[in-house]
């Protein structure tokens, strides 16, 4: 069984669900539209040159939602699919994760994004599994801060070798190990090159200009998943 892994930012999907989420509060009137979109932007300019402060950015994205009963985050998190999410659906990611679940191959999605934003499109694309930044919660309330290690450039790879230890160790007799000895990660950022250089194989999709200059250099296959 072959672990096929999977960004999803821009990878999967035709845009960025963090920063997409910042315009859809934005679309709600749930904050101020300047200061949220300036403050939006700020981040996502951040994480586009390699240097994202995870913290600072997870205590803006979550701020809204503090004090949210889990009926209303949900509730909120519908309209976002329906309004911002399926908008970016692209027919060649289904196809491609359509391909990796009939070869039998065991899909992943491992993503910087946080685990509120991102569960439910993981589980709209329908993968195997997501590795995401998790949120502290106290009393069944967003608190603002990150809960453990952010899976963002280096901590992914540690998120996901912590993931596949405790994998391998709770599975039954009858399911396969799961290793990064045979695996392939699909990426379009070069924030991710961490974890590109462990995999088996890396196939960069849609790349950024330092991935794409990286992937040519390194003989690492170059997709798109928009054409």
């Amino acid at each position: 069984m072959t672990l096929a892994i999977f960004d999803l930012d821009n990878t999967l999907l035709r845009g960025d669900s963090d920063h997409s989420f910042g315009d859809f509060l934005i679309s709600k009137g749930l904050v101020d539209p300047v200061q949220h979109k300036a403050r939006n932007d700020y981040f996502y300019q951040q994480y586009k040159n390699g240097g994202l402060d995870m913290v600072a950015y997870t205590e803006f994205v979550v701020s809204a939602l503090k004090g949210m009963s889990r009926a209303q985050r949900e509730a909120l998190h519908r309209d976002y699919m329906r309004d911002f999410i399926e908008p970016m659906m692209l027919p060649a990611a289904a196809a491609l994760l359509a391909q990796h679940r009939e070869r039998g191959d065991f899909c992943l999605i491992i993503t910087a994004t946080n685990r509120f934003i991102t569960e439910p499109i993981a589980q709209r694309l329908g993968v195997d599994a997501l590795i995401a930044t998790d949120l502290e919660m106290m009393d069944d309330e967003f608190t603002g801060r990150i809960d453990g290690i952010p899976s963002f450039q280096a901590g992914k790879v540690q998120r996901l070798n912590d993931w596949l230890q405790a994998w391998n160790a709770q599975r039954s007799a009858d399911t396969p190990a799961l290793s990064l000895q045979d695996s392939v990660f699909y990426s379009d950022s070069f924030n991710d090159l961490p974890l590109l250089e462990c995999a088996t194989r890396a196939v960069a999709v849609d790349p950024d200009e330092r991935l794409r200059a990286i992937a040519q250099s390194r003989g690492w296959p170059v997709i798109s998943l928009r054409e």
